[in-house]
């Protein structure tokens, strides 16, 4: 029976917007979100998973349950309020308090230095559309490689660009809730892995001694059927959502291949993507120094032809069946019928994971490793006593973990494995209704309660075999 391998880091993953709650304590700043959500009156995210004063207890669930690596990020604004200026120390402590109490429980942190949580101040100077905010993104990390380089050894510079560009400005799910608007998206995917290489560079400068990666979400794209349209429109999709991106990461410039797609789709949309030759430098000196890539998997998506304007609806309820995502110049993800689907309309397919981990492998080789950094399911979880039986999602992570074995089986270098979530946390554009912990959070009381997914996962991770 094939074993994963002694070293194989078995964790869990966080944010710290929707875990830590405390919004408004020890000196944070505001994000975006804050008033966002104020606005819309839907979901209230100040409390989240309190982990700014639960994370002693989650930590030590974590140690119990035989969870070796936890994801956490740092608020930018928790250090920085506005983004920019002198920092604030309860807020800096906070961390080192935080990482100091994943070094007692034996629990390594990675971390994240942007997870969907810029300072209001710099979004409303245009986020990542603005070469300001990238030149405080940088400084911000330099402060933190400084202040917690080392008790750190796993970094992460941005967490997901493609969900990040794709709520802003495709979706519009995400402030400023722009729809459709797909130059502004590519542009600002450029902007962000710029960002990312100007901190890989700044991190090999100070010779941290650690390692440096970052973290895309990536889902395979199929045409619904085998015609030369739909062929397209998958391939389409791949380049946007994917392989722009990809390109960036690992090769440190955009293939002809490549640019040759986002040049058409700019067109349909009449936009344009800028890049100057300092630019160019950058992404290839960080593809050649960067130590591993993070991929956040959930879903694959199926396509076919689509001539027609933009239509996206987001199913953020659970309402099965209500999604619809149609681009301009790209395609229109459509339902296969094969393949089982979330109530949040994600198909399920571990068969995508590891289509795009092989395609990783092929098309850039120099990859040196891969952790799976975030794959989990979202359910509408029930409290029954003090557990929850949580079958779909013990047999969503089964299959997921099958699908790294083989891949593993491969010679693909794969390194560990982050469950998302540790606990139940705060959703973006959900609430609290959709839930991936191991452990079940009641949010009126703060308490944690072990699902049966952490027990199964605690066996998987003391034996090293898939059960």
């Amino acid at each position: 029976m094939k074993r994963f391998p002694d070293d194989f880091v078995f964790g869990a993953a966080t944010a710290a917007f929707q875990a830590e709650g405390a919004i408004t304590e020890g000196g944070k700043g505001e994000t975006y979100w804050e008033k966002y959500l104020a606005d819309q009156g839907a979901f209230d995210p100040s409390q989240a998973s309190d982990f700014y004063h639960k994370y002693p207890v989650d930590l030590q669930l974590a140690k119990e349950f035989g969870i070796n690596g936890i994801r956490i990020s740092i608020a930018w604004s928790r250090i920085f309020p506005e983004g920019v200026g002198e920092p604030n120390q309860e807020g800096v402590d906070f961390y080192h308090r935080l990482i100091d109490e994943c070094r007692k429980k034996n629990v390594e942190p990675f971390v994240t230095l942007h997870h969907f949580d810029t300072p209001y101040v710099l979004y409303k100077k245009g986020d990542w559309l603005s070469k300001e905010m990238v030149d405080a993104y940088v400084n911000f990390a330099r402060f933190c490689f400084e202040e917690y380089g080392d008790k750190i050894r796993y970094w992460i510079t941005i967490n997901e660009p493609w969900s990040v560009v794709a709520g802003q400005y495709i979706i519009g799910h995400f402030p400023p809730n722009i729809k459709y608007d797909l130059p502004k998206a590519i542009q600002s995917m450029h902007n962000m892995m710029v960002g990312h290489a100007r901190v890989v560079q700044a991190f090999k400068e100070k010779q941290i001694d650690g390692e440096i990666g970052i973290v895309h979400i990536l889902e395979s794209k199929y045409p619904i059927t085998d015609t030369a349209e739909n062929k397209k429109a998958a391939m389409y999709e791949n380049i946007l959502a994917n392989q722009f991106l990809l390109d960036a990461t690992l090769k440190g410039e955009y293939t002809p291949e490549t640019l040759s797609v986002i040049h058409s789709i700019l067109e349909e949309n009449n936009g344009e993507l800028v890049i100057d030759d300092e630019e160019a430098l950058l992404l290839k000196s960080a593809a050649s120094a960067i130590d591993f890539l993070g991929i956040n998997y959930y879903a694959s998506h199926f396509l076919q032809e689509y001539n027609g304007e933009s239509q996206i609806l987001h199913n953020g309820t659970g309402e099965k069946g209500s999604s619809i995502f149609a681009l301009k110049g790209v395609g229109e993800r459509v339902n296969n019928p094969e393949i089982p689907t979330t109530d949040w309309d994600w198909p399920i397919y571990p068969q995508g994971l590891e289509d795009m981990l092989t395609y990783i492998k092929e098309r850039y080789p120099n990859y040196k490793k891969i952790y799976i950094a975030e794959n989990g399911l979202g359910d509408k979880d029930i409290l029954e006593g003090d557990t929850v039986v949580d079958t779909n999602r013990i047999d969503y992570v089964r299959l997921h973990l099958q699908s790294i074995l083989n891949c593993l089986d491969k010679d693909i270098n794969i390194s560990g494995y982050f469950i998302w979530s540790l606990m139940d946390v705060f959703s973006w554009t959900n609430g609290y209704n959709k839930r991936y912990g191991l452990f079940y959070v009641d949010f009126a009381t703060q308490e944690r309660y072990p699902k049966e997914s952490a027990f199964w996962y605690k066996k998987i991770s003391e034996e090293r075999i898939l059960s």
